[in-house]
């Protein structure tokens, strides 16, 4: 039998539980995020050049011209092993697939030490959420992997319940579309939010991935992470199009659902004004 002093602390657990307000509104059911990212050039000079007298930057262009001369469409990106995050936006959204919150990580510094351990520490705090990316599997992810390593973040709950391509606690919304890898969807994201006669987002605007490291190393952060916020609404709303194919939303309610988020997005104009662009080009529902 518990003796008195256990049935005394399991009473004050239980007073604690009963005396706690409800929560307020439906709780955290979804992560919705997007990254943007940078060559990290003291990190090629040291590992690709370790014998030639190159500066970071000088790293950085010389990865991107041997990148451009391998790739069939002169593509210059650089593997994810050799990027750093520059941006992260997350979009937190309710059980009821209304947005509840925001936010590009470490706004307006965007230090990449700082967005790599807020954005865990938000992972962590959001245990049961599921993370929603546009592939995420591919890049966003091994990203956030590889900077938690960097800077020593835990992410325990995350390796431990989010890294099962088909149960786990993540969906890749460019890994479901394509079935899995069986096709290949040219287009990515920019494609998904512009197709059909009912668009589910805005699409690709005035900046494009292969633009940021030219952004940043102008000082244009706040300008990346814009852009990045705009992907991360576009992942959503391609996400509430994806839940009406699953059966899980109809039609109708999906509409309604756009129709709410876009209200709520236009109260964040005068703390997030690029929101203003956004949703200027945001098809009506």
């Amino acid at each position: 039998m518990p003796d008195a002093a256990s049935a005394t602390i399991g009473a004050e657990i239980l007073r604690r539980r009963q005396a706690a307000p409800p929560a307020a509104g439906p709780a955290t059911a979804f992560l919705v995020f997007d990254t943007e990212s940078v060559p990290d050039g003291d990190l090629l000079r040291r590992v690709k050049y370790p014998d030639r007298d190159l500066t970071p930057e000088e790293a950085v262009e010389r990865a991107r011209q041997e990148a451009r001369d391998a790739s069939r469409d002169g593509s210059d990106f650089l593997p994810v092993t050799f990027q750093v995050p520059v941006a992260v936006c997350v979009l937190r959204v309710g059980a009821d697939f209304l947005p509840q919150a925001l936010a590009c990580l470490d706004a307006p510094q965007y230090r990449t030490p700082e967005i790599v351990k807020l954005f865990w520490r938000g992972v962590s705090h959001y245990p049961r959420a599921k993370l929603v990316t546009f592939n995420g599997r591919g890049f966003d992810l091994p990203l956030m992997e590889l900077a938690a390593f960097d800077h020593g973040c835990s992410a325990r709950d995350y390796f431990a319940n989010s890294r099962n391509r088909f149960q786990g606690n993540h969906l890749d919304l460019f890994d479901w579309l394509s079935n899995f890898g069986a096709c290949r969807l040219v287009g990515g994201l920019d494609l998904m939010a512009k197709r059909g006669p009912r668009p589910a987002g805005v699409g690709k605007q005035d900046v494009s991935g292969e633009q940021v490291y030219e952004m940043v190393k102008a000082g244009r952060l706040r300008e990346v992470n814009d852009y990045c916020t705009f992907d991360t609404l576009d992942t959503y709303f391609v996400f509430l199009r994806t839940r009406v194919l699953m059966g899980e939303l109809s039609a109708e309610q999906e509409q309604e659902l756009a129709r709410r988020a876009r209200e709520w997005l236009a109260g964040k104009v005068e703390d997030l004004p690029a929101l203003r662009q956004y949703l200027d080009i945001l098809p009506q529902r």
